[in-house]
């Protein structure tokens, strides 16, 4: 049995898979942003209790986490001292000399504090070039002077970032040697380990934030394992990396900083699931939950990949889905402005402590779980009965906003949805419109414990069709982690013409990196049946400032010879991409290898094909709120629902896990995978 644990801001999602009978169990528990791992724990205990199952029954579990991502946010990470080339002791400070926009946007600009501060910096006496060659000696005995009087400061980790080190990391382990006899017990991480690219700054805060998270990761993984195990869970722990693959916990205890967009990473992957069911090629993935909206965009059945990403203010370069995530969820917060006497909704959320008003656990301030409850979306009980919401109590904090926008309670929720929504909406349009695609071609999958609630209206604003509500959408992120394969990406910088390019230099690198490749998944236990290598190029024009990542096919790599077909596929990738083609040399600028390690696809039961129709699947009639007027709104029990079946609007799907608003002048319908697909009464054409 496969679990998967997804630990968002509000809940810890958790769906457990029989590989044998394809039965699927869920389970949502409170999270503990404290120390997650208790959350966890307590997930683990009643999943187990609601499957039936022994702890020693789970086989694997595959875990997102927030726990890197919330000690960068928060600023909570780990003292760390930095080890770089002299004369570059300010290039955290220095960074890429970037400031906001508008016009003169620098002067209110709040630079934040590095991650490695510069009193905790140190010049190390030593100089590389670009092709690695050794222009200054390592004075050891210097260096050892500076590391003694930097590690016995009381830093926790320590990064060691020198000058061009991506072609010749001699120095670098030089270094790491002085400091494991000296302090053993301070972690050290390499630049040319952790980044072995070229781009000083990239490189150097990238492995600070590694650093940064470290102790901390490591600890969490430590606690966690520890109570799993003493709850007789003998299970494999993995982690999900922020590019969707997994890596094992000894893996991101030592490189956590590939861990930093863990969390949205199994509902991208899931979605990619979805499209290749339902045969959707172009969706949207629609992630909310009670912190923070997920969105993505799934073209040709694949997710765009980015090789650099933002945690807060800082610049991450690792591989990463495309993401873009905004502040509002069911916990944000809703609040009128005293300036301005305006309605805002979010960023503040109410988390999991104290929670919505409506989950009595001593929240105060209305959010928009809150407004969904006084618009009758919201049942008075969710998860199948176990938790039962104070209606009463959530109607009186939304009428506070009411009373002080001189409207009703239920217009005072609408507005706290249509804001939110608005929001949502922003960052949809960023991933399409701004990128030159069409919404419209789009159809939506709802998913997170909040997503279907919403994604009706998002389509109905962006006119993507079909919403795409599968099976198990408030824990589909978890669903997702099951999906996953083992995956590490393996890069050398290598910057040339491709006018004096020697191909048989650049295969020869391509042999090191495979090697490598092969050690990992070696190291990960991955059968060799299961194994895939993926070759590439980053490629750019001569003097350009960005590089286009080009695959290699099997015709180049089985004829091993020259790159000119590549070249001209990048010329048409580019093309694609930007709207032009120079006629300039190409340079090659850095090579990679993926390595990944397929696991057991999900293979779910098919739900039932036939059953008594709607009546059996009615629960009740309740007063919902709909276009400025309350309506006697049909409320269906989903597991009740057969393939087949259509339902119209307006109406709300309840289930264990999650509520779906189905919109007047709306139908929903049951598709052969289980998935409820809501369109529009009149289809556009």
């Amino acid at each position: 049995m496969r679990l998967g644990v997804d630990v968002g801001g509000t809940f810890t999602d958790l769906l457990l898979h029989d590989d044998k009978t394809k039965r699927t169990y869920q389970a949502k528990t409170p999270s503990t942003p404290e120390d997650q791992s208790v959350g966890v724990a307590n997930g683990v205990k009643l999943i187990c209790e609601k499957a039936g199952i022994a702890p020693s029954d789970i086989s694997l579990i595959l875990h997102g986490t927030t726990v890197a991502t919330n000690a960068v946010l928060e600023g909570k990470g780990a003292r760390v001292g930095l080890l770089v080339t002299e004369g570059f002791e300010y290039t955290l400070h220095l960074a890429k000399s970037w400031t906001p926009g508008p016009l003169f946007g620098w002067i209110v600009m709040d630079k934040p504090d590095p991650l490695a501060s510069l009193a905790d910096t140190r010049g190390i006496p030593e100089r590389l070039n670009a092709r690695g060659e050794v222009v200054r000696e390592l004075d050891r005995e210097k260096a050892a002077a500076l590391i003694d009087d930097l590690c016995s400061s009381g830093i926790e980790a320590l990064t060691i970032s020198l000058m061009h080190s991506y072609a010749n990391p001699v120095h670098e382990r030089l270094l790491a040697e002085i400091v494991a006899e000296r302090f053993p017990h301070i972690p050290v991480s390499l630049s040319s380990d952790i980044l072995p690219e070229f781009r000083e700054y990239d490189r150097a805060i990238t492995t600070v934030m590694n650093d940064y998270v470290r102790p901390i990761m490591t600890r969490y993984l430590s606690r966690i394992e520890k109570r799993l195990k003493e709850d007789g869970v003998s299970a494999r722990l993995h982690i999900v990396r922020s590019d969707g693959g997994l890596m094992s916990a000894q893996a991101a205890s030592e490189r956590p900083v590939h861990t930093v967009l863990s969390g949205p990473a199994g509902g991208v992957t899931s979605t990619v699931m979805v499209s290749r069911r339902t045969g959707i090629k172009k969706l949207l993935a629609f992630d909310m939950g009670g912190t923070s909206t997920d969105v993505s965009v799934i073209l040709d059945g694949e997710p765009t990949i980015s090789r650099s990403t933002e945690v807060g203010p800082f610049p991450a370069k690792v591989p990463t889905l495309d993401v873009r995530s905004v502040g509002a969820g069911g916990g944000s917060i809703a609040e009128v402005s005293e300036l301005t006497k305006s309605l805002r909704v979010g960023p503040r959320s109410a988390g999991a402590r104290p929670g919505p008003v409506a989950y009595s656990r001593g929240g105060t301030e209305p959010t928009v779980s809150d407004a969904n409850v006084v618009l009758g979306y919201l049942p008075p009980v969710l998860l199948g009965g176990d938790m039962k919401l104070d209606v009463e109590g959530a109607k009186n904090a939304v009428a506070g906003i009411g009373e002080a926008l001189g409207l009703s309670a239920e217009d005072a929720a609408q507005g706290i949805i249509d804001i939110a929504n608005e929001v949502m909406l922003g960052a949809l349009r960023v991933i399409t419109v701004q990128r030159g695609l069409d919404p419209r071609d789009f159809g939506i999958v709802a998913f997170g414990g909040a997503g279907p609630l919403h994604a009706n209206s998002m389509a109905e604003l962006l006119g993507c069709y079909p919403v795409v509500v599968p099976a198990n959408p408030g824990v589909l992120s978890a669903l997702g982690f099951l999906e996953s394969e083992f995956k590490n990406e393996f890069v050398q910088t290598f910057i040339h013409s491709s006018t004096n390019l020697v191909a048989e230099n650049v295969w020869s690198r391509f042999d090191e990196l495979e090697a490598k490749a092969f050690i990992w998944l070696e190291e990960e236990k991955v059968p060799a049946a299961d194994r895939t290598l993926k070759y590439s190029l980053d490629l750019r024009y001569e003097q350009q400032g960005f590089e286009v990542t080009v695959d290699l096919d099997e015709a180049v790599l089985r004829g091993r010879g020259s790159f000119e077909s590549v070249f001209e596929k990048f010329h048409a990738t580019h093309e694609r991409l930007y709207g032009v083609r120079f006629h300039v040399p190409v340079e090659l600028v850095a090579l990679r290898v993926i390595a990944t390690g397929a696991t057991v696809p999900v293979e779910e039961a098919a739900p039932a094909a036939a059953g008594d129709g709607q009546s059996s699947a009615l629960i009740e009639t309740r007063r919902s709120y709909f276009k400025g007027r309350w309506i006697d709104t049909p409320n269906y029990d989903r597991s009740k629902l057969s393939v087949g079946e259509r339902v119209a609007g307006p109406a709300i799907i309840r289930q264990y896990d999650t509520t779906t608003v189905l919109l007047p002048d709306h139908y929903a319908e049951v598709d052969a995978h289980g998935n409820l697909l809501i369109w529009p009464n009149i289809k556009r054409n």
